[in-house]
């Protein structure tokens, strides 16, 4: 990278430099992602600089494309595995580059843990080089399929180290210790967020995760598919919301682990009920077999968040399904979500 982000400045140009010096330059691996896009276009919004680093395995050029003609925005295709050539200053790197539904993340199960790992270690190397603080996009897959009904940040989960989701859940935890190694012993200042299920518009209509498909299915009159008895629960953070937690992650002081999600619980019944309501959709529910390793609960204890933080997430499910709802009857070119049901009937 050749610096240019970084505007030359006129000597006595004191107004426009007390301006600049408040501008951040931020890399956002995985920009071009579910959430990182939304992080993106929310630092632009605060006039920040904006580096975007995709290999678009699973982000998407359209999730960015209202910002590619600002001027202090930059999209760089790249895999985190390569060697970062950066030149010029950098305040903060966000880490959000990994896949994160169980069906991409095992399509190429070396590629996840190897992101989780080695591309980790390129951009540790690369804020310990710069100076910059980094964030890292954990997950709440570090707690596995948990035997303690809130999960909080002390409990150090059950996860099966040879499962079909251990390339992310093991890459996940690795990542953490490499961020712990990198923060206690080498001075790069780190934040890990543990980020639970989150969700809303820009949510790739293949992305695999339970709200999209349960959108999905009902906009077009495909069966909804429960897994298992549909009983098991989770917790569903709007992405405004996450944003604003990652956000406030990375100006606090606190480099431990930090939960961010919604505390709500909802089975998978009670999340399809709400979706068929919201589209009134004719679809059916159809059981279909639990897949290995599923975690029977997820539910975030935020209360480190709120205590280090001040943040709390403020979006209710119910509100945060429909926006959502509208976001998926556009990418499928649907002016009213009903209408979509007409083709399938």
């Amino acid at each position: 990278m050749d610096g240019s982000l970084v505007p030359v400045v006129a000597t006595g140009c004191e107004d426009f430099m007390a301006r600049f010096r408040r501008r951040k330059v931020v890399l956002v691996a995985g920009g071009a992602g579910f959430v990182g896009s939304h992080l993106c276009e929310t630092l632009i919004s605060e006039g920040h600089s904006v580096v975007c680093l995709d290999n678009l395995q699973t982000g998407r050029i359209q999730n960015i494309s209202a910002l590619q003609a600002h001027p202090q925005f930059r999209f760089i295709e790249q895999d985190i595995l390569d060697r970062l050539n950066w030149q010029g200053p950098l305040d903060e790197i966000y880490n959000l580059a990994c896949p994160a539904s169980p069906p991409l993340y095992q399509r190429d199960p070396i590629h996840t843990f190897r992101t989780c790992t080695e591309g980790v270690l390129n951009l540790l190397g690369l804020a310990k080089a710069t100076g910059a603080r980094i964030l890292q996009a954990s997950t709440s897959e570090v707690y596995g399929d948990p035997e303690i009904t809130l999960q909080h940040e002390g409990y150090r989960g059950c996860v099966n180290t040879v499962g079909p989701r251990a390339c992310y859940d093991e890459g996940k935890r690795a990542a953490e210790t490499l961020f712990w190694e990198f923060g206690t012993h080498m001075g790069v200042e780190v934040r890990i967020a543990r980020i639970f299920n989150t969700y809303g518009p820009r949510m790739s209509p293949e992305d695999g995760r339970v709200v999209s498909n349960f959108i999905v299915q009902a906009l077009t009159g495909a069966d909804i598919t429960i897994y298992g008895d549909g009983m098991q629960t989770r917790s569903f953070c709007y992405v405004d919301d996450l944003v604003a937690g990652l956000k406030a992650l990375m100006a606090s002081e606190t480099s431990d682990p930090v939960n961010l999600g919604n505390p709500g619980e909802f089975t998978m019944r009670e999340l399809a009920d709400m979706v068929l309501r919201q589209t009134d959709s004719r679809s059916r529910l159809v059981q279909c077999p639990l897949p290995v390793d599923d975690p029977r609960q997820r539910r975030p204890d935020i209360s480190r968040a709120a205590a280090r933080l001040g943040w709390a997430p403020t979006v209710a499910l119910e509100e945060g399904i429909a926006r959502t709802i509208r976001h998926f009857a556009g990418e499928l070119q649907v002016s009213d979500p009903c209408e979509a049901l007409l083709h399938h009937v």
